[in-house]
């Protein structure tokens, strides 16, 4: 009888945040990496697959600096950096590894200091790539992170006529969410207003826009359906994955108001059979408010140009039609620099049912979704809790 090699998940942990002074960005991979070996009952010597990337800039080097540091003798190993997407197209990666026999077991860890560690940041050089690369057409006007983002919510804006009240409501519904999470970084609720009334930062958006900035790390353990039989958790099924690339700088940004979610969405929601309509929990990536529509409309949840009004009666919230973010997100808990694996890992839980006071009732199917550069890779997974 032909062993079942379809790929699950079958163990997820979270190191210390969203502050630990105690542990550098490698101390957050190895303490997610201890954690995730308890959650799943794997032993470390049975994994022979090995994906990572890290806030700023981990190379290939440093993949293979993490490798040797945990003794993984890997036959495979991956450090594709995609930034918030990346984590995403890993589970994409190997799913294909794991079905053609590369390997069986994968294991991925994510790890970074960013908040306690002041002197790491992730805004652009103004030097760096100054003639030899697109910035050269972008560096001239002192762009930043939020600058990129910004020109995205004031086309969104100009073109359909979206508020700032409707982008408030994304950062108003995730802080919600964030009061049921225990480690959040911010969990005091706000209001429209506040959002609304806080400081400019690059109009239209505000510091309530904005994710905040943390410490954190985490770690995901894929197998073979065979293989999870002996196990500790009931395995998570990847039911369908895509990603889609339309450009790395914003000055490259074919259309503001478009990501590669109208892409991967579409392909991943094809392969997993179901629909928007059928999901009970979305975790999208949300570095600011606008990240968050801009990614509602590419995957389906809404039309392009609709998503203000698909958010401002409440969908978003617990207890809403589309419980979405529902750790707190990047806006108020958890924003390392690389988001993407913390909103799989807020998917998986909910499918498990183990999310506490969090938990969205009876879930059966998620969507998480990351982003990549600036709205730039665009990686879905359509998660199951049940075997299709």
């Amino acid at each position: 009888m032909r062993a079942d090699r379809t790929p699950v998940i079958v163990g997820v942990a979270l190191s210390d945040y969203p502050k630990a002074p105690h542990l550098t960005s490698h101390g957050h991979h190895a303490q997610a990496l201890q954690r995730v070996l308890e959650d799943s009952g794997v032993q470390l010597k049975d994994v022979d697959g090995y994906m990572s990337v890290g806030t700023g800039g981990m190379n290939v080097d440093d993949l293979a600096t993490m490798s040797e540091y945990f003794r993984i003798k890997h036959r495979w190993s991956e450090g594709t950096q995609t930034g918030g997407a990346a984590y995403m197209g890993f589970v994409d990666h190997a799913k294909t590894v794991i079905q053609s026999g590369t390997c069986d077991t994968v294991l991925m860890t994510y790890g970074s200091d960013l908040r306690s560690n002041k002197r790491r940041s992730l805004a652009p050089k103004v030097a760096d790539g100054f003639v030899e690369s697109p910035r050269c057409y972008e560096n001239p006007y002192g762009p930043t992170i939020l600058g990129n983002y910004a020109l995205a919510a004031q086309r969104h804006m100009y073109e359909f006529g979206t508020t700032l009240e409707q982008l408030a409501e994304i950062a108003v519904s995730t802080r919600l969410h964030a009061g049921n999470n225990p480690f959040a970084l911010n969990r005091e609720p706000i209001t429209i207003a506040e959002v609304v009334n806080a400081p400019r930062v690059a109009d239209p958006l505000g510091k309530l826009d904005s994710c905040v900035v943390t410490d954190g790390g985490a770690a995901l353990i894929m197998t073979t359906s065979e293989r999870a039989r002996d196990l500790k958790q009931k395995p998570i099924h990847i039911l369908g994955s895509a990603s889609a690339q339309t450009h790395w700088h914003i000055g490259q940004m074919p259309d503001y108001t478009t990501t590669a979610a109208a892409i991967s969405g579409p392909q991943a929601f094809a392969q997993a059979g179901v629909t928007p309509q059928d999901i009970d929990t979305a975790q999208l990536y949300d570095s600011f408010t606008i990240t968050v529509m801009l990614l509602l409309e590419g995957l389906g949840f809404c039309k392009r140009g609709e998503g203000g009004a698909f958010v401002q009666d409440g969908k978003l919230r617990p207890g809403g039609s589309l419980p979405t973010n529902t750790d707190g997100g990047g806006l108020s808990s958890c924003h390392p620099g690389m988001r993407g694996v913390f909103t799989l890992i807020e998917a998986v839980l909910q499918l498990r049912g183990q999310a506490g006071i969090r938990q969205v009732p009876d879930a059966k199917l998620a969507v998480a979704c990351g982003s990549g550069g600036i709205l730039s890779c665009i990686s879905t997974l359509i998660l199951g809790k049940d075997q299709p």
